[in-house]
């Protein structure tokens, strides 16, 4: 490893301002500095913003926020999980985009030598700084941590508790000295997710007790701009859990610190966010889950003057643009737009995670613009949405009328369009209360000649926020035939017949759970199971098929969001899978 980078901004050195127009200046010029290439936005004026005197005005200054994730996070460096090398126009496009703060998770470990004295390599320290000053020169509020580092070392620390402690200190102290002169909207996160392996909760909590003091010990007294600079300080594993947050508030409340700020992280209720054990839906659950987790944030630490930055939020492994959609688009977007409702209400400052699946960092341009709309809009207002964002008609019987409820969100019903044109209360559909009644002449009119899929998408316009798309979708029950497969992959040929597959129930003869997920006969979506649309296919997974018994037959039940169901048989006997209807 190379010698420890010393600090450039002791008494003596270029000021921190005169540096970023250094690295404007070199980048307008086409030279690099250490990394990448800047681009064209790097050409700008710095511009000016102050954090206010307050944690809690400084932190709501923040939102929304942004996470330039799999990036300086990335394992071993930062192009490694498929992200190209960052520029200051990445920056300038979040901050025009009305984020006004990033999140940069960084991960040190193969940066940094393992032993004492734990330097972090000078080249890795310069291209930190060099992004943190690009956000900064675009107006944004910058946050730094030790991310996954909490795993790869950190956790480690019941067994190796002295060594731990010391390389998490002398992180935090090269650190400390490389930004103390860096303006107040620069954050520092003491660590992200921090998890302890083999210990009991009660060590859990003494051993993170521990590293948020030493933390907030060695920033503090490292003098410069960290005296007064806002440090954020995690629950375990940065879950939202009541006992987890009073711990944390205890920390906190215990260095009598002003300027200490609390972070946790959500990704919704579990079932719901990996379509597990039946979440399907965003439904009573998942909505509660929700509310109840800002609450406890609200209580914990927002009301006793405690500022909440929540770090990093979304859908696990949503959206996925390398798969099937493992959430169903409708049920995904109403978990946004009440997500950003009820963080205002709570006065939490949230920071969208983005590995690569929101913006597209080659091009600037969102990759699903229309979901990037209904995040943007929740954070200043409510939309209106109804029970499902699907009319299912189907194609093998009579056309009836089709009722959908109303989620009104405070707003009030303004009526249904296809595009330009409205459709007529009392003709085309019926209110009764909350009620929203499709009458069979005008789902006739829409269906057209009921091929299978949507026939028309309708729009339920609402007197604030976006308006909610309706697919009117002719379907059949699903058909599926007979297969042979080996324990590797079994594909289950399927006429999908204009359905959407919601979930798969596996359980033996006996009735007990089949599956690597044994405590719910509903199994994990892409995980246990993947639809192949273009193929026509269902895939049973080497994961799922792997943890079946020898010989034991196995009863498949596949739910599909219109409400059909299919039942299918899977025996496995070696390295030989069979599948049937019957």
């Amino acid at each position: 490893m190379r010698e420890p980078h010393k600090d450039a901004r002791r008494p003596g050195s270029v000021p921190r301002r005169l540096t970023t127009l250094l690295l404007a200046l070199v980048a307008a010029l086409g030279l690099t500095l250490g990394t990448a290439l800047t681009t064209p936005a790097a050409e700008a004026a710095p511009m000016q913003v102050h954090a206010p005197a307050r944690a809690m005005d400084a932190v709501a200054a923040m939102q929304p926020s942004w996470n330039l994730g799999n990036t300086l996070d990335a394992i071993p460096d930062e192009t490694s999980w498929g992200n190209a090398l960052t520029t200051r126009e990445h920056f300038a496009k979040i901050r025009a985009e009305g984020f006004r703060s990033v999140r940069i998770p960084v991960t040190w470990t193969d940066h940094q030598s393992a032993t004492a004295p734990y330097a972090i390599d000078a080249t890795f320290m310069n291209r930190v700084e060099q992004l943190v000053d690009w956000a900064l020169a675009e107006g944004l509020y910058v946050v730094i941590n030790v991310h996954h580092d909490s795993w790869q070392w950190v956790g480690k620390m019941p067994a190796d508790h002295d060594n731990v402690l010391a390389r998490f200190n002398a992180t935090w102290t090269q650190i400390s000295a490389r930004f103390r002169d860096a303006p107040r909207t620069l954050l520092f996160e003491g660590i992200n997710e921090p998890e302890f392996e083999g210990a009991t909760d009660t060590q859990k909590a003494q051993l993170l007790h521990e590293l948020n003091i030493s933390f907030h010990k060695i920033v503090r007294s490292s003098g410069g701009g960290n005296t007064d600079r806002l440090l954020m300080l995690p629950t375990r594993y940065c879950k939202p859990d009541q006992n987890l947050m009073d711990d944390l508030y205890a920390t906190i409340n215990g260095l009598n610190d002003r300027n200490l700020v609390a972070t946790v992280h959500y990704y919704s209720w579990y079932p719901f966010s990996v379509n597990i054990a039946g979440g399907t839906h965003y439904d009573a659950a998942a909505r509660k889950d929700l509310d109840d987790s800002f609450a406890r944030m609200r209580n914990t630490f927002v009301a006793r003057g405690i500022p909440v930055y929540l770090g990093e939020y979304g859908l696990l492994s949503w959206p996925d643009h390398h798969h099937p959609s493992r959430v169903e688009r409708g049920e995904a977007l109403k978990y946004f737009e009440h997500f950003g409702h009820a963080a205002r209400q709570a006065g939490v400052t949230t920071a969208l995670w983005d590995p690569f699946a929101y913006l597209n960092r080659a091009t600037l341009q969102w990759r699903d613009p229309e979901l990037f709309a209904w995040i943007k809009s929740s954070w200043t207002t409510r939309s209106g949405t109804t029970s499902f964002d699907n009319v299912f008609v189907p194609k093998s019987s009579p056309i009836t009328a089709q009722t959908l409820t109303l989620n009104r969100n405070g707003t009030s019903f303004q009526g249904l369009w296809q595009g330009n044109t409205q459709l007529v209360a009392g003709r085309d559909y019926t209110l009764s209360g909350d009620r929203l009644t499709f009458t069979a002449p005008a789902l006739t009119k829409l269906v057209g000649n009921r091929e299978y899929g949507v026939n028309a998408t309708l729009q339920a316009r609402f007197s604030r926020g976006l308006p909610w798309k309706i697919h009117v979708t002719t379907y059949d029950t699903p058909h599926q035939a007979n297969a042979t497969g080996t324990s590797s992959s079994l594909p289950i040929p399927t006429q999908f017949r204009g359905d959407q597959l919601a979930t798969m129930e596996a359980k033996y003869a006996d009735g007990s759970n089949a599956g690597p997920s044994d405590w719910t006969a509903y199994q994990e979506f892409n995980v246990s199971f993947t639809p192949d649309y273009a193929n026509n296919t269902i895939a049973l997974t080497d994961k799922f098929l792997g943890s079946l018994r020898d010989g034991a037959p196995v009863t498949l039940t596949f739910h599909f969001y219109s409400g059909a169901k299919t039942t299918y048989h899977v025996t496995k006997s070696g390295t030989s899978v069979t599948g049937s209807t019957s």
